[in-house]
């Protein structure tokens, strides 16, 4: 990783849409090389996926919640199997403190997140955040650059 990566990092970020040839030009180099470089990121890991941003209130989600959940270790397989079949569900992450597990999800409304919850509660004890609103985010970590 040199310089010119983290560059390309960065403008992938901000707009995962942008041409290789408006790549190149942002980075005064040309689209054969933007390429390469995009290939080699792909191949060791560094891009994992590309994709939309959709908004979700737009869509009739509009509820977003975060919700804690104290799984115990050997029901761990099982609530992970049973997250990935929920749709709702789109971040999941295995967490330090009292609650094990931090969800991220998005329901049409209180009666399906409250209804998703009480499932929930199988695996362990929850705490439950709905977001009124999003001051910063989502977005990528930006790279300092010599570049």
């Amino acid at each position: 990783m040199d310089d010119l990566d983290y560059k390309i990092l960065n403008i992938l970020q901000r707009n995962g849409r942008i041409t290789v040839k408006q790549i190149a030009e942002e980075c005064f180099i040309s689209s054969p090389s933007v390429s390469v470089r995009l290939q080699n990121l792909e191949n060791q890991g560094y891009i994992q996926n590309y994709q939309a941003m959709v908004n979700y209130q737009k869509l009739g989600f509009s509820i977003k919640a975060y919700i804690n959940c104290a799984v115990n270790a050997k029901d761990k397989e099982a609530f992970y199997q049973y997250i990935d079949a929920i749709p709702n569900v789109v971040e999941c992450d295995c967490i330090t403190g009292d609650y094990s597990m931090l969800l991220k999800v998005y329901f049409p409304n209180t009666v399906d997140l409250d209804e998703f919850i009480n499932a929930l509660q199988r695996f362990g004890d929850t705490k439950t955040h709905i977001v009124f609103s999003t001051n910063v985010g989502p977005r990528g970590v930006q790279f300092e650059t010599n570049a």
